[in-house]
């Protein structure tokens, strides 16, 4: 049998940039739920259920999750975008649900989290797969099924990383927009090693850090850990946009340091939402 240390161990593993391999083992939270036939509050503080996505040609999980004893209609919603390798209930096992609990109880203004599944570091590398296309055509008409609000600002690790940003500059009105660990690259020749983008001109499209103007520095927040081995392009990233919030801090790029940035990002977000 493995120990909970193995489990966290492969957690961790899936979790990195280059891992394309999907994590081992059952997933992590409560079985998917048929979805509703009409908007329909939310019973749970942690609801899955399987969406069938036109834009990505599949279907996916949608992981929403509220803090606990507060009614979840009218929320204010942040997107959760996992890292390569790694799926929407990734953010089940890192701790979302009790970690946004205790946020709330401490004092910062409810939201909900809402995690779906993504790949190809979420945009359209040609394939006819477009995670972009999901979050801005159908995400928010998955939101308003659970009487939830239009999402209003993003969380992303690693590839989510890279997601979000690309999600923000496509969104300027978003509230907050907060990264950990981002997967930025700093050339051609370092993204073409990841083998996902199709070419270089579709990776110079969506590339964050060639599009730093784009940005809104006041809803920026960077969280990166100084052992890990995107610390030079998240660097990169800062010291062109001046976000909000930058912490560089003892870390790898492993759960056990997005665990321990978790509830800083969540005040980080809820304060902006409120």
């Amino acid at each position: 049998m493995l120990s909970r240390r193995g489990l966290l161990a492969g957690s961790a593993l899936a979790l990195l940039a280059g891992c394309s391999s999907p994590p081992a083992g059952p997933p992590p939270g409560p079985p998917a739920v048929p979805a509703p036939t009409g908007p329909s509050p939310l019973r749970d503080p942690v609801t899955v259920q399987r969406m069938p996505s036109a834009a990505r040609g599949t279907d996916v999980d949608l992981v929403l999750i509220t803090p606990e004893g507060v009614p979840s209609s009218g929320l204010p919603v942040c997107l959760a975008l996992h890292g390569r390798g790694a799926r929407a209930r990734t953010f089940l096992e890192l701790g979302v649900p009790s970690a946004l609990t205790e946020a709330v109880r401490a004092g910062t203004p409810p939201f909900a989290v809402a995690a779906v599944d993504g790949d190809h570091y979420w945009v359209d590398v040609g394939s006819g797969d477009d995670p972009q296309r999901m979050l801005t055509d159908e995400v928010p008409g998955w939101l308003a099924g659970r009487d939830l609000r239009p999402a209003s600002a993003v969380f992303g690790i690693s590839m989510g990383g890279f997601g979000a940003l690309r999600f923000a500059r496509a969104h300027p009105d978003l509230k907050a927009v907060a990264t950990a660990s981002a997967a930025l690259f700093v050339s051609w020749p370092d993204a073409r090693s990841r083998k996902v983008f199709s070419g270089e001109d579709n990776w110079r499209a969506e590339e964050p850090l060639l599009h730093t103007g784009e940005l809104a520095a006041g809803q920026l927040g960077v969280w990166c850990g100084d052992a890990d081995p995107f610390l030079g392009a998240d660097r990169k990233l800062v010291k062109a946009v001046n976000p909000a919030v930058a912490r560089f801090s003892p870390g790898k790029h492993e759960d056990e340091y997005w665990r321990g940035v978790l509830p800083d990002v969540l005040k980080f977000v809820g304060q902006r939402l409120s």
